[in-house]
């Protein structure tokens, strides 16, 4: 059995963050297609478990930060980490996301694959340079997330010491900016929009970054998990047409008849633009245009409102 875009079925998937904004839409998907995904979490939220339920996956009680491993199998088919910690806490973010991940690829060291999600956060600050993998890596989220930025690269590094520590195959997907009808950047800038309130941007002419759909990135999972290697595979993970902010907070204003405001502020994220380059040799273009998607996702999270042509 397979459907959807996933493309495989009959895998055992072990799973971090598989509540979150990027990572539900996939488990959906990866359980929809025939596949066992185990849910790695502490469930101590309320709703969370029933939230991985009713996806379809089953939910298993993990803290990956205290090597709490019971009932997470050694040998999956796929390890796929898409949790995070952002508390602002040097100490306790290196831990989960950097420890952390080293220590369950070290328990789940016979799988054969493992795809990390990454961020663009890890790129020093350049402007609307186009950002190759290769580029200077920096703390460019410090403005807003103060360990985000360190803890992105840290956990880097362990991921590709594992890889090469035990051989297996692994793709690190630099992320920049995913969103989708379960919500993303977009959400937040409509929902201020519909507020009042002015959208902080940075003092630069246009504030650059690509939107990449969950229709992209789930659709581009399978061919992210062929194109790993040992070392492991680092590629930029981005919708393939950049877009400013200023771009798409106007479209959502025109949908919506609200103008967009801006504050320019030293508090607010600079452009992160990426280079396609590799991504389109090693996984093609993305295609959904963003226009679309931010239709879409105002619907599914808003069916209240009534949008203009």
């Amino acid at each position: 059995m397979s459907s959807g875009p996933i493309g495989f079925s009959g895998k055992t998937i072990v799973m971090t963050g598989a509540t979150s904004q990027v990572g539900l839409p996939i488990a959906r998907e990866l359980v929809a297609a025939g596949n066992e995904v185990l849910a790695l979490g502490r469930y101590g939220g309320k709703g969370s478990r029933e939230q991985i339920e009713g996806v379809g996956a089953r939910p298993v009680v993990a803290d990956i930060a205290e090597a709490n491993f019971e009932g997470v199998p050694r040998d999956p088919d796929y390890l796929l980490n898409f949790a995070v910690l952002k508390d602002g806490d040097f100490e306790a973010d290196i831990r989960m996301n950097a420890e952390g991940i080293g220590l369950l690829i070290g328990h789940c060291n016979e799988a054969k694959t493992v795809l990390h999600c990454s961020s663009t956060a890890v790129y020093e600050s350049a402007g609307h340079h186009q950002l190759t993998e290769t580029d200077p890596l920096g703390d460019n989220h410090r403005v807003l997330f103060p360990t985000y930025s360190i803890c992105k690269i840290a956990a880097e590094t362990t991921v590709r010491f594992a890889a090469r520590q035990w051989n297996i195959p692994t793709t690190i997907a630099r992320l920049c900016v995913p969103y989708g009808d379960n919500g993303g950047w977009p959400y937040f800038h409509l929902e201020m929009m519909l507020a009042g309130m002015a959208i902080p941007v940075s003092h630069e002419d246009a504030n650059l970054y690509n939107l990449l759909h969950e229709d992209d990135y789930i659709a581009k999972l399978p061919k992210l998990l062929d194109a790993a290697t040992v070392p492991a595979t680092i590629v930029n993970f981005g919708g393939s047409t950049a877009t400013s902010i200023e771009q798409w907070c106007g479209y959502i204003g025109e949908l919506i008849g609200v103008e967009p405001t801006f504050e320019r502020s030293e508090q607010a994220l600079s452009s992160v633009t990426i280079d396609t380059m590799r991504m389109h040799e090693l996984i093609g273009p993305t295609a959904v245009d963003w226009r679309d998607g931010i239709r879409r996702l105002i619907a599914a999270r808003r069916p209240d409102l009534e949008l203009k042509a």
